[in-house]
């Protein structure tokens, strides 16, 4: 299939994924260009999940949303192909599927997502897909007074350090409610916690787990020799525990036909065109963006669909990213809301509060992808 490049025809966007970048970009797209877009989605799995309430889900709050992509693709009328980007022919634009499927873009948008390997062998490595597999019979044992001592790691290769916090946080509540003693340290390669969020934002989450009795062991590396010791440095310490909790390292997905930066991401410039390749941008997880968030990831997306926009000869203004964080931190009472700038991966003007900056507040604070997944909350709550 070739390029629908015609004057006359519409232009042709693919978006490869099922996630928060694909699903906002195909908003964004929708939205600014109107008919004027053909799209068609690539996703391999049937569901969007909504991943970052997922750490709940090992404390009996219930499953994460699940919103059906088939809907979705109807409701923005784009096209679906339920399989899997395999290839890339940037020279002729197309791409290809595991399948052996074949079609050809005018834009191509790459919302991939990374990919989670285990950095310890020894540890319970945190993955939100099968969350309360992993970790519900820890959270029993917690709950039964048989684990008194916790260990929570953050690897050097790990992007997104908040998900470590908020189990910390609630593992530790837990404990409180059953009045079990338990003791809770993490250990982290940040400077201070959620370093990423800049000193406001950090600064509170700190206070916040100073009072629920969590050690920090900052500015560390560790290892795993076994599943009940953390070998830390500097400083060659080690700390004795009943177990480990570990998040993943994120790795890019390592698309033949494109180039790719460290450990596989998908380097991009400013308006998420992939560097040194025509016609292709990319949002989201599998990018060399250093922060992979949610929020982020819907920004970039709309970025790249203002640039697409811009292509097509669509009126609109493509400026380049400039991430803002609004993130909420879970701690199994109230939760708190962490806002912050963020420039070279690193956030400042960064400021915590105890309500909601702009209600009505979402794990994942997307234009086009919040509003959109409370209207399906509110047709489908309407409807049971």
């Amino acid at each position: 299939m070739l390029p629908t490049d015609s004057p006359t025809s519409p232009f042709h966007v693919v978006i490869a994924g099922g996630g928060v970048a694909a699903l906002e970009a195909g908003l964004a797209l929708r939205e600014i260009g109107g008919d004027r877009f053909r799209i068609t989605m690539i996703a391999p799995d049937p569901d969007f999940v909504y991943r970052p309430m997922t750490v709940r889900e090992p404390f009996a709050y219930g499953p994460a949303m699940r919103y059906g992509i088939a809907e979705f693709a109807a409701q923005i009328d784009a096209e679906l192909l339920s399989d899997r980007l395999a290839w890339l022919d940037c020279g002729d634009r197309v791409v290809h599927t595991a399948d052996g499927g074949q079609t050809g873009y005018d834009a191509l948008i790459l919302g991939l997502g990374a990919r989670p390997r285990p950095r310890y062998e020894h540890a319970l490595t945190v993955d939100d897909r099968q969350l309360d597999e992993i970790l519900h019979g820890l959270i029993e044992d917690v709950e039964g007074g048989y684990v008194h001592n916790l260990a929570f790691v953050l690897p050097a290769g790990a992007a997104w350090p908040l998900p470590i916090y908020e189990l910390a946080l609630m593992t530790a509540g837990r404990a409180f409610d059953m009045n079990v003693d338990l003791a809770v340290t993490i250990v982290t390669p940040e400077r201070v916690p959620l370093a990423s969020f800049g000193d406001g934002a950090s600064g509170a989450v700190a206070q916040l787990l100073a009072e629920a009795g969590i050690t920090t062991i900052a500015s560390a590396t560790c290892e795993v020799p076994d599943s009940r010791h953390v070998v830390i440095e500097p400083g060659d310490r080690q700390l004795a525990v009943d177990r480990v909790i570990a998040l993943p390292e994120l790795h890019g997905p390592s698309i033949r036909g494109l180039p790719a930066g460290e450990h596989g991401f998908i380097p991009i410039d400013p308006h998420c065109r992939v560097r040194g390749v025509e016609h292709v941008y990319a949002a989201g997880d599998a990018t060399d963006y250093p922060l992979k968030y949610g929020g982020i990831a819907a920004q970039q997306a709309d970025t790249a669909a203002q640039a697409i926009a811009a292509t097509a000869g669509i009126p609109v203004e493509s400026s380049p990213l400039h991430p803002v964080i609004h993130g909420i931190l879970l701690t199994g009472a109230a939760p708190l809301y962490l806002t912050a700038r963020i420039i070279g991966g690193q956030g400042f003007s960064s400021a915590s509060s105890d309500t909601p900056v702009e209600p009505p507040p979402a794990k994942i604070s997307a234009r086009y992808l919040t509003p959109y997944l409370e209207e399906r909350d509110r047709v489908a709550s309407a409807a049971r």
